[in-house]
C-alpha cells in the first residue's frame, strides 16, 4: 500500500474533488476503511460519521446483510442492459417501491443518481404534455432555495440566486420561481405564504408543465424546514390549475424525517416521485422515479410511443439487489422509534449552540439537526477542527448539519453531538 503522503500528492495532482477545484488547498483525508458508524483514516485516526456519506449511508458502513446481498447477486450477473431485456432484483425492487410510495404511483424508471431522477421527471412532464397535445405546457415552476441536483436540468430548478450554481443561469433553461414559504414545520401556512406560488401558478398555468419541490425540508439549498400545509396547498393548487406535481425525496426519503418519505407529513401523492442516495443504503449509485400509470399510458400512447430517456447502467442488478436487502433493513427494524430517538437527542443536544452569538437558529427535524450561522463557515479553517475532535461533518455556506446513520448508538450519538458543539463554540463570531 502506497504512502498517505503519495497518496495526497497523487490526489492532488490528478483527482478533481467534488464542489473544489484541481489542486486546491481545502484539507482532504485518505480513509483507510469504514465500519458501523466510524470512519477510520490512513493516519490511524477514527471519525463518528455525522454525514451518512451525504445522507445516503443509513445502515452505517460494512454492513454484513447489505455485503452478504451483493456478494449473492454477483454469481448470477453484476451487470446487464436493460434495453429488451429484464430481471428479477429489477422487477421485485420496483414492485416493492410500489407497495411502500403514495398510492398513485405505479411505475418506475430507474437511473443511476438523483439529478438523472430529477431530468427523468422533468422530461416525462414534459412529454405527457406534448402526448396530450399541449406542448407549450413545458416550463417548470419552483420555489427559491430549492436544489435538485448538478446536471443541467436540476440545475435550472435550483434556486437561480442563492444556489451553488448561479453562474450557469444565463447557459440554463429559464424556468418559473416563487418565494419560498417562510410558515416553519410547526407553523400554520398563512395566505402570505402560498401567494407567490399561487400567483405564479394562476399567470402562467398554460405553459407550465409541473410544480417540483423537494417536500417539507429543502436540503443543499439552505436546509430549511416548511409547514406540511403549504405542501397540501400546493398540491390542490396543481389539481386545480391541470399541472403535474414532482416531489423530490431523494434527500428525505427512507425515513429520514420520521416519516418514510417526506411527503406524508403532508398527506399527499405527487404525480411524479424522485428517489436517490438511502434508495440502497449507500452501497450502489442507484436512483428512481415514479409515475402514476396515467402518466405512463398517456406518453406511451402518444408520439412517438415511448419515454425518450435509457441510462447504459439503468436498473443494474447489483445496486438493485442492494436496494432490496436496504429497504428490508429499514422496514423490518423499529426505524420510526429510531429516528423520534435521534431527533430528541438532536433537539436537546444541539440547543446549547443557541446562545452563541454568532448562531443565528438551531432546527431539528426526524434525524436531521442544523445548525446556522449568521456568517459563512470558512471550510478551509473548520474542517480540520471536526476531525481533531473524532467526528466527520462536512459544512457549507452558513450551515454546520448532521445527519447520523440511523444505526449510531446513543453513545455514538451523544460523542458526535458533544464534539460538534465544541467546535461550534470555538468559532469566532
Amino acid at each position: 500500500m502506497q504512502s498517505q503522503e503519495t497518496l495526497l500528492k497523487q490526489d492532488l495532482q490528478h483527482v478533481w474533488p467534488p464542489y473544489s477545484a484541481i489542486q486546491a488547498d481545502t484539507p482532504i483525508y485518505p480513509v483507510k476503511s469504514a465500519d458501523g458508524v466510524y470512519i477510520t483514516l490512513m493516519d490511524g485516526r477514527v471519525l463518528i460519521d455525522g454525514m451518512s456519506s451525504w445522507w445516503s449511508a443509513i445502515h452505517g458502513y460494512n454492513h454484513p446483510v447489505l455485503n452478504q446481498a451483493i456478494h449473492t447477486q454477483l454469481h448470477d450477473m453484476a451487470h446487464i442492459m436493460f434495453g429488451g431485456l429484464t430481471h428479477q432484483p429489477a422487477i421485485d425492487l420496483a414492485l416493492q417501491l410500489v407497495k411502500i410510495t403514495p398510492e398513485p404511483l405505479q411505475t418506475v424508471f430507474f437511473s443511476d443518481s438523483g439529478s438523472v431522477s430529477v431530468e427523468v421527471a422533468m422530461k416525462m412532464a414534459i412529454q405527457y404534455w406534448h402526448a396530450k397535445n399541449q406542448p407549450n405546457k413545458k416550463k417548470l415552476l419552483t420555489i427559491r432555495y430549492g436544489y435538485h441536483g448538478d446536471t443541467f436540468g436540476a440545475m435550472s430548478v435550483s434556486d437561480p440566486d442563492n444556489g451553488m450554481h448561479s453562474l450557469f443561469n444565463d447557459s440554463l433553461i429559464k424556468q418559473l420561481f416563487a418565494d419560498a414559504p417562510l410558515c416553519t414545520f410547526e407553523q400554520n401556512c398563512s395566505a402570505e405564504d402560498i401567494a407567490p406560488l399561487a400567483n405564479k401558478l394562476k399567470e402562467n398555468h398554460t405553459q407550465i408543465a409541473a410544480v417540483i419541490l423537494e417536500p417539507i425540508v429543502q436540503g443543499a439549498g439552505g436546509m430549511r424546514f416548511y409547514s406540511p400545509e403549504y405542501l397540501q396547498q400546493v398540491r390542490e393548487l396543481c389539481k386545480q390549475y391541470d399541472v403535474l406535481l414532482i416531489i423530490d425525496e431523494i434527500a428525505t426519503g427512507f425515513g429520514r424525517t420520521g416519516k418514510l418519505f417526506a411527503c406524508e407529513h403532508a398527506k399527499i401523492a405527487p404525480d411524479i416521485l424522485c428517489l436517490g442516495k438511502a434508495l440502497t443504503g449507500g452501497y450502489m449509485t442507484l436512483a428512481a422515479t415514479l409515475a402514476t400509470q396515467e402518466i405512463a399510458d398517456t406518453i406511451r400512447l402518444g408520439e412517438p410511443g415511448l419515454f425518450m430517456h435509457g441510462p447504459t447502467f439503468m436498473a443494474n442488478p447489483l445496486a438493485c439487489a442492494t436496494a432490496l436487502a436496504s429497504l428490508k433493513l429499514l422496514l423490518d427494524s423499529p426505524w420510526q422509534t429510531t429516528v423520534r430517538n435521534i431527533e430528541q437527542m438532536l433537539r436537546t443536544g444541539l440547543q446549547v449552540c443557541q446562545q452563541h452569538s454568532h448562531v443565528k437558529e438551531v432546527r431539528v427535524l426526524g434525524a436531521i439537526g442544523v445548525i446556522q450561522l449568521h456568517q459563512p463557515i470558512d471550510l478551509k479553517a473548520l474542517q480540520p477542527k471536526f476531525v481533531d475532535a473524532g467526528v466527520w461533518v462536512r459544512p457549507f455556506n452558513k450551515l454546520i448539519y448532521l445527519m447520523p446513520p440511523f444505526i449510531i448508538s446513543s453513545a455514538e450519538l451523544n460523542s458526535l453531538i458533544d464534539a460538534v458543539c465544541k467546535v461550534v463554540a470555538d468559532i469566532e463570531p
